[in-house]
């Protein structure tokens, strides 16, 4: 990957600055903070370049950021807690949140894809395994898996627009027509 600082400010400088916010109380502090993260951007680019997955880089040089700028002792009363990353949720908290969420839209496929679904997303059950537990061909275990995230995949973008950055995570989704709350 081959990406400039540029790209990054533009794609990530909304993002962290409402991070900072939530444990920097000084509007001034949090754009201090924000400078002295694209400064270590800007210096480590080719480390950045190298960074398997961006955000989490950017977010560990975040945290550093705000953890350099408190630990020197000056502004130890203007933040409560360094507010936990986004992406380092508990997996099985964040796949019961995603469930939460797709549960109505789920409950409306075909019982043989939510089942599909339920298991291989859900419960951690390999194609495989699947398979085996309903007694069809690993191929149509693919196939049923697929079919189901295609169908699933149809009912969210009937009933919402979402709204991606270049890295393919949501940043925004209007509801079109249904009541999916």
């Amino acid at each position: 990957m081959n990406i400039n600082t540029v790209t990054i400010w533009n794609d990530f400088n909304r993002e962290l600055k409402a991070y900072i916010k939530r444990s920097v109380v000084n509007p001034s502090d949090v754009d201090d903070i924000m400078q002295d993260i694209f400064v270590k951007i800007i210096k480590n680019i080719e480390k950045v370049n190298q960074a398997k997955n961006l955000q989490q880089y950017i977010y560990g040089v975040a945290r550093n950021a705000i953890n350099d700028y408190f630990n020197n002792g000056i502004y130890r009363n203007s933040y409560a807690e360094i507010p936990e990353i986004p992406l380092d949720v508990e997996t099985e908290s964040l796949n019961s949140i995603i469930a939460d969420s797709l549960k109505p839209f789920i409950d409306q496929l075909p019982e043989k894809y939510r089942e599909a679904i339920l298991m291989t997303e859900f419960q951690n059950v390999s194609q495989k395994e699947l398979a085996e537990r309903l007694n069809i061909s690993y191929s149509g275990a693919k196939s049923r898996v697929q079919r189901g995230k295609e169908k699933l995949k149809e009912q969210l973008l009937d009933c919402c627009a979402f709204q991606n950055d270049v890295y393919g995570n949501i940043i925004d989704v209007k509801k079109k027509k249904c009541d999916c709350d």
